[in-house]
């Protein structure tokens, strides 16, 4: 049985075409971070079980407002708070190692935004290439510093669990996203690849790839 809408753009990240598997020549960005000063009702911690609803709930305001103009009004239409709620509550209770870890930002005890790390799945990654597979702040909660404050803790989690090098795959166009890491010291690399969200090639969405080392 195939999978559609959603559920096969979800599925269709694990599908990936057209990239490379050898960077060798490729200067990585060093990423250098200024802790932020502690801000009063601002935080980030690991995820619990008892956040996945409100997880879901940024994912899909996020989704909205990001990819309005990027993937089809059909996929669009089927967005939903509860899918992703039920998604990561298996994520933050069942992991599948003990290095894949939920983070949530939160304001004045509210998830405002969340990011999720792992090791790197690509097929050129090495033992010490960590991954942010998830990262969205809440849209109405944006410039309160949360991006900042999850980027630097996804960072430091991933140093913490033994990587040297991050990756975020990013789909193109989300203009603002790769705007916000590339200030923060992340840079492209030459990986890109095409999501099927059919199954069919009917509808496709394009990423790239962003690094940066975090080695201590």
């Amino acid at each position: 049985m195939r999978t559609s809408g959603v559920g096969a753009y979800l599925c269709a990240l694990q599908r990936t075409t057209n990239y490379p598997v050898n960077h060798s020549g490729i200067a990585v960005p060093r990423v250098l971070y200024v802790t932020d000063q502690p801000v009063a009702d601002k935080s980030v911690r690991i995820a619990w079980a008892a956040d996945a609803e409100a997880i879901g709930q940024v994912q899909a305001r996020a989704w909205m407002r990001s990819y309005a103009e990027l993937l089809p009004q059909a996929l669009l239409n089927q967005i939903d708070a509860t899918t992703f709620a039920e998604t990561w509550r298996h994520a933050v209770m069942r992991p599948p190692t003990a290095r894949h870890r939920v983070l949530v930002a939160l304001g004045h005890g509210r998830v405002s935004g969340f990011a999720a790390t792992a090791p790197s799945e690509d097929p050129d990654a090495g033992p010490d290439d960590g991954e942010v597979v998830a990262f969205h702040v809440d849209p109405d909660a944006r410039g309160e510093g949360h991006g900042s404050r999850l980027v630097t803790a996804a960072v430091d989690t991933l140093r913490a669990d033994g990587f040297m090098r991050a990756r975020v795959w990013l789909v193109v166009g989300d203009d603002d996203l790769r705007g916000f890491l590339e200030s923060a010291g992340w840079a492209p690399d030459s990986a890109h690849r095409t999501l099927d969200l059919t199954g069919d090639g009917a509808a496709t969405l394009r990423q790239i790839r962003l690094h940066a080392d975090i080695s201590p």
